[in-house]
């Protein structure tokens, strides 16, 4: 695996990012949002904040394909209004929205909100 660097890149205060896997140094993957997330991170129970977290690091590292396999993240399209969008639960009650944008060599997931969900 690829050594991570942490750092607290502004202005997230939870950005991870890592430049490839062993296995495909030619995609970087690099996951971003806006301080609206931010806000809602300081808002959602530390275990929750935590969780996003190690997504983040796990999608920086692995790229975005890599960790839809793992099924603890229950990683879905959504529908509707939301179509073109894709969910990642953080537990049964919250999830993080995300898009992806793929440009050449760099593979860039947006989140767009961590929320609760409504049942």
């Amino acid at each position: 695996m690829t050594p991570m660097s942490c750092g607290k890149a502004a202005p997230h205060k939870y950005s991870l990012h890592v430049t490839g896997s062993a296995s495909n140094l030619s995609l970087v993957t690099k996951v971003t949002w806006k301080r609206s997330v931010d806000r809602q991170l300081d808002k959602v129970p530390t275990a929750i904040a935590e969780k996003f977290q190690i997504w983040v690091a796990l999608v920086n590292e692995s790229g975005i394909q890599s960790v839809r396999k793992c099924r603890g993240f229950h990683d879905e399209p959504l529908k509707g209004q939301r179509k073109g969008q894709r969910s990642m639960r953080l537990n049964r009650a919250y999830r993080a929205i995300y898009i992806e944008l793929e440009t050449g060599a760099l593979e860039l997931i947006e989140v767009l909100e961590v929320n609760k969900h409504d049942y």
